[in-house]
């Protein structure tokens, strides 16, 4: 082993399927010899290919980008959502913030609203379906305009690009214990809330996507404010005060 590999001692969650019961299973075998300069997702990747050599079942986990953008990659790592590195995504966290022979515990989100399917696989359509609520600008608008053709103030510009950066990962309701969607619906909101183009469909998309939110059975926000600590683009709790704004303003004028 050179100076730069490690030993884990690795615990994943492993489930057939969403009606199987899971369990945590000891994968420290496969866990050894890992470079810490190898990102996480890497680290799985190596104990898959170890996994399947020795003819087992590899672990299921979601990824896509690699590059923090997608969210596709949140699962729980030692009881935090993407792990221990603050405003990292679990795909770009590395295994140099973990030390030689640390234990390493990997589960899926636990959320009511998020089943799993298998392993670390959870299904998020809840988010799918909170977005197609409303979470878009229905106006056509026509041709592309010239960039400089809206004049927004800087301001108000950069608040709405915070917003955006959510990337519907899901950390938010995995670090809640009420498992609320507040802090992504949110972000949703107030991206378009803070725009002028957002203007014409105001009240009636937020109306929409909170209402769509509570069916999908996410709790409710108690302001404990573990979603902003967990989420990996740091979106800000004042996204959930312009959002409950937004809705008593659109519920008390009848949008």
């Amino acid at each position: 082993m050179t100076m730069s590999n490690k030993n884990f001692r690795l615990k994943v969650w492993r489930q057939e399927g969403p009606d199987q019961e899971g369990r945590l299973e000891d994968f420290s075998e496969f866990s050894k010899d890992v470079s810490e300069h190898a990102s996480f997702l890497e680290m799985l990747d190596l104990v898959n290919d170890r996994l399947i050599r020795a003819g087992k079942r590899p672990i299921e986990f979601d990824s896509d980008c690699r590059e923090g953008i997608c969210g596709s990659c949140g699962c729980v790592i030692n009881g935090q959502a993407h792990g221990p590195e603050r405003g990292t995504a679990a795909c770009q966290l590395h295994m140099r913030v973990f030390r030689d022979g640390d234990e390493i515990t990997v589960e899926p989100y636990r959320a009511r609203a998020f089943p799993v399917i298998k392993d670390l696989v959870v299904d998020r359509e809840a988010f799918d379906k909170i977005q197609h609520a409303g979470g878009y600008v229905s106006v056509n608008t026509g041709p592309k305009p010239d960039a400089n053709s809206m004049k927004i103030g800087k301001e108000v510009s950069d608040r709405a690009f915070d917003a955006a950066a959510c990337i519907g990962c899901g950390a938010c309701v995995a670090a809640c214990p009420n498992g609320s969607a507040s802090l992504f619906t949110a972000a949703k909101v107030a991206q378009f809330a803070l725009l002028p183009q957002g203007e014409a469909e105001r009240g009636r998309r937020v109306v929409s996507m909170v209402e769509r939110m509570d069916e999908l059975g996410f709790g409710h926000c108690s302001n404990i404010g573990e979603c902003e600590a967990a989420c990996p683009k740091e979106i800000s709790l004042d996204n959930i005060a312009i959002m409950k704004r937004e809705y008593m303003k659109a519920v008390f004028s009848g949008h």
